[in-house]
C-alpha cells in the first residue's frame, strides 16, 4: 500500500495495464444503502408536501405511514390508512407558525418497520419549492456532486470554488462544513481548453467525481491531482514536474488522501491532460473510476486517452487505458456509462464510439459519417423496440448531418437528418408529447417522435428549447429546465421556446445560474422519484435545492437506485439530462426491479 506523509515525493515507474477480457458478472450490482430522503416543502398557505424514497429493493407490497412532530412534541400519525400509492403526502393540518418535523415508517406485512430520519420545516417557513443548505462564504460554484460521505444513508454535498487557486469543499446534507482541498498553484491556469494540471471544472472538464468506490457504505471523492494540492488533513502532494498528474481517492469524511495512481505519461510531452471523471460498473458488480482525458499537440490536434481505475479500500489500481491514436472514433463534450447491450456490465460511451468494459473499442460511428458534436443521449427511447437507443447532434459535419438516432448496442444509424453543415449546440431526448409512444428528440430542426421519425408538431418553430429535462410535476411526461426556468411544453397548445408555460422561475427564490447558464447539479437526491435542481445564491454562501411541491400518484423506485441513472449523476461535462435504463414516460410499463444489492 502507498502511504501519505506531510510531503509526498512521487517518482513512479509506469507500467501500462493491458486490456483484458471483462470479468464475468458474479453478483448483483452493489449500490448505495440509501435512507428515505424525507423532504417537506410549503406547497401553499396551509399545505406541506412531504415526499420520500421508494428504494430499489423495497417489496412491491410495502406501504408507509407519515408522522409529524410539532415544536418537538410527540410524533402523531397523519394518514388514516396505509399509503400504497405515490410516496408523497399532502399535510393540510399543520400549525405552520411552529416548527414541524416529518418522518415516515415503512409498513411490511401489516407491521410498521423502523422510522426514517426526520426532516424539519422551520416555523413560519416561506412558501417555496426549495431546501436551503448553508455554505461557508467563498467563490463562484460551477458544479456540485452528491454522495453519502458519512454513511448515514443520505446525500452530502461536494462543492467546487472557482477561485485562484481553486478549492473543493465538502458539506453534510444539513450544511455542516466538513473539509476543504486547495487545488494549488497548478489550478491557476483556468483556460477551458488547456487548463492547469490540477485545475477542475473548466469548459467540459470536471476532474472530480464522488461515489462509494469500495462499497463500504461511505462515498469517496476522486480527483485528478498534481504538484501543490493540499488535502483536507493539511498534507500536500509534491512532484518536481508540474505536468505530472495522478488519480487520487480521498476519504469523504475528512478529505485526506486514501491512495493514488499515476496517470500514464504517454502524452506528457504535450503537457498535462484535462479530464472528466465518472463511474462505470465494468464488471457489472462493483464500481470503477473512468476518465476521459485530452491534451493538445503543437499543431492544434488533440491526444485522447481514456482509462479505468479500481479502488478496493486500500489500493487504487489502473485497469486499462485506451488511446485513440489514428482511429476514427469521434468524441464530444459528454461521457456516459451504461449497459448498452443488456448483458449486465457497463460500457463507456462517447458521442461517436463506445468502449467495452475491458477498454477495447466496441464500435465507432465514425465510418458511418458521425463527427464531433456537443451532446448525446442514450435511453430506452422506443419501448416497443428491444434495448436502448441513442440520439446525438453534430458540429459542422461536412456531410451536412445535423442529428441522428441509432441502436446503442451496435451503433447502427436508424435515421438521420441533414441540412447543414451547422454547429448544433444543443440536443434533448424525453417524453414530452403523450400522443405518440416513446420519447421525443429535438435540437433546432423540430420536435420528432424518435421511434417514428415523425414531427409531433408540424410547425418546427414551436419546439421547446433543447437544454435539460427535469421530472417535476405529477404526470409522466418530462418537464424542461432552461435558463433558470422550469417549464412545461404543452402539445395541445404549443408555444415557442421563449413563452412556454412556466412552473418555477428559480431567480424568484434567489438562485443564480452557474457557468453555461444552468444549475450546478440535477438529480434525484431527495424525496420520491422526481428530480432536484441545485443552484447557489448570488453570494455563494447557500445551496438552493429546488424540489417539487406537487403531489403525484405515480409510484417509482428512486432514480438513484437505477444503475444507468446513478452512473450518469457522476458525470458532468456539458451538463446533460440523466436517463434510466427503462422507458420512463406516458403509458410506461411498471419498471423491472433493479438487479442490485446494497452496500454494507
Amino acid at each position: 500500500m502507498r502511504t501519505t506523509a506531510a510531503v509526498l515525493a512521487v517518482c513512479a515507474t509506469l507500467t501500462v495495464a493491458a486490456a483484458s477480457p471483462a470479468p464475468a458478472v458474479k453478483a448483483a450490482r452493489v449500490m448505495e444503502t440509501l435512507g428515505r430522503g424525507v423532504v417537506a416543502v410549503r406547497a401553499g398557505s396551509t399545505q406541506v408536501l412531504v415526499s420520500w424514497r421508494l428504494l430499489g429493493l423495497d417489496p412491491e407490497s410495502i406501504g408507509f405511514n407519515v408522522y409529524r412532530s410539532t415544536a418537538g412534541g410527540a410524533y402523531v400519525k397523519l394518514n388514516s390508512g396505509v399509503l400504497t400509492g405515490g410516496t408523497n403526502y399532502t399535510d393540510s393540518t399543520a400549525d405552520l407558525t411552529r416548527a414541524n418535523s416529518y418522518r415516515v415508517t415503512p409498513v411490511v406485512g401489516g407491521q410498521e418497520q423502523a422510522p426514517s430520519g426526520a426532516f424539519t420545516l422551520s416555523a413560519g417557513h416561506a412558501v417555496e419549492p426549495v431546501v436551503r443548505v448553508p455554505l461557508r462564504p467563498g467563490g463562484a460554484v460551477k458544479f456540485v456532486w452528491v454522495g453519502d460521505l458519512d454513511g448515514d444513508g443520505e446525500y452530502d454535498y461536494v462543492v467546487d470554488r472557482q477561485t485562484s487557486p481553486q478549492k473543493l469543499e465538502a458539506y453534510s446534507g444539513d450544511g455542516d462544513f466538513l473539509w476543504e482541498v486547495d487545488l494549488g498553484p497548478n489550478s491557476l491556469n483556468q483556460d477551458n481548453i488547456e487548463p492547469g494540471s490540477s485545475a477542475i471544472d473548466l469548459g467540459h472538464w470536471d476532474g472530480v467525481t464522488v461515489y462509494d468506490f469500495d462499497s463500504d457504505g461511505r462515498a469517496e471523492v476522486a480527483l485528478r491531482i498534481a504538484d501543490g494540492v493540499r488535502f483536507g488533513d493539511g498534507t500536500t502532494w509534491t512532484h518536481e514536474n508540474d505536468a505530472r498528474q495522478f488519480m487520487a481517492v480521498l476519504d469523504g469524511r475528512t478529505g485526506a488522501l486514501r491512495n493514488w495512481s499515476a496517470v500514464p505519461t504517454t502524452y506528457l510531452a504535450d503537457g498535462p491532460m484535462a479530464a472528466r471523471l465518472g463511474v462505470a460498473y465494468l464488471n457489472g458488480t462493483t464500481p470503477s473510476l473512468v476518465a476521459f482525458m485530452k491534451n493538445r499537440q503543437g499543431d492544434g490536434a488533440f491526444n485522447l486517452m481514456m482509462g479505468a481505475w479500481k479502488f478496493d479500500g486500500d489500493s487504487l489500481d489502473r485497469q486499462w487505458t485506451w488511446q485513440r491514436g489514428g482511429q476514427d472514433a469521434p468524441d464530444g463534450h459528454n461521457t456516459r456509462a451504461v449497459d448498452v447491450d443488456g448483458d449486465g456490465t457497463d460500457e463507456v460511451a462517447e458521442i461517436g464510439f463506445v468502449l467495452g468494459g475491458n477498454g477495447s473499442l466496441r464500435y465507432s460511428m465514425g465510418p458511418k459519417g458521425i463527427v464531433h458534436g456537443d451532446r448525446f443521449h442514450i435511453a430506452d427511447m422506443d419501448p416497443s423496440r428491444p434495448g436502448l437507443e441513442g440520439y446525438g447532434v453534430q458540429q459542422n459535419n461536412p456531410s451536412g448531418l445535423l442529428e441522428y438516432y441509432y441502436d446503442a448496442a451496435n451503433g447502427n444509424v436508424i435515421w438521420r437528418h441533414g441540412g447543414g453543415p451547422a454547429d448544433v449546440g444543443r440536443g434533448m431526448a424525453g417524453d414530452v408529447d403523450p400522443r405518440f409512444p416513446g420519447m421525443e428528440v429535438w435540437s433546432f430542426s423540430g420536435l420528432y417522435n424518435a421511434a417514428a421519425n415523425r414531427l409531433t408538431e408540424p410547425d418546427t418553430s414551436l419546439r421547446p428549447w433543447p437544454q435539460l429535462g427535469l421530472w417535476w410535476d405529477g404526470d409522466l411526461t418530462m418537464e424542461l429546465l432552461n435558463d433558470g426556468k422550469i417549464e412545461k411544453w404543452d402539445p395541445a397548445r404549443p408555444t415557442p421556446s421563449g413563452s412556454l408555460p412556466r412552473l418555477v422561475s428559480t431567480w424568484n427564490h434567489g438562485a443564480v445560474k452557474a457557468a453555461q447558464g444552468g444549475p450546478t447539479l440535477v438529480g434525484d437526491i431527495l424525496g420520491d422519484w422526481r428530480e432536484e435542481a441545485v443552484y447557489t445564491n448570488a453570494s455563494y454562501d447557500e445551496l438552493i435545492v429546488f424540489t417539487t411541491n406537487q403531489p403525484t400518484p405515480h409510484r417509482l423506485y428512486t432514480l438513484a437506485h437505477n444503475p444507468a441513472y446513478r452512473n450518469a449523476m457522476t458525470f458532468k461535462g456539458y451538463m446533460q439530462s440523466h436517463h434510466v435504463d427503462y422507458f420512463l414516460g406516458a403509458g410506461m410499463a411498471r419498471p423491472p426491479r433493479p438487479d442490485i444489492t446494497y452496500a454494507p
